[in-house]
C-alpha cells in the first residue's frame, strides 16, 4: 500500500493538515540538528536566517 493512501491521524481520529504536519517534521529536524551540532563541538547559531 502506497503512503499516499494511508490517512494520517492526530488524537481523536482528527486528520492532521499538511501545514500541521510539516511544522511538526521542520521542529523535529530543528532539534536532531541542534543536538548534532552539540554533539560535535559547533557553537550554537546566534542567527537563524543565514
Amino acid at each position: 500500500m502506497s503512503e499516499e493512501t494511508v490517512p494520517l491521524t492526530a488524537g481523536a481520529g482528527q486528520p492532521k493538515g499538511l501545514l500541521q504536519q510539516m511544522e511538526e517534521l521542520m521542529a523535529a529536524l530543528n532539534a536532531d540538528l541542534s543536538a548534532l551540532k552539540i554533539e560535535t563541538g559547533f557553537p550554537p547559531d546566534e542567527s537563524q536566517g543565514v
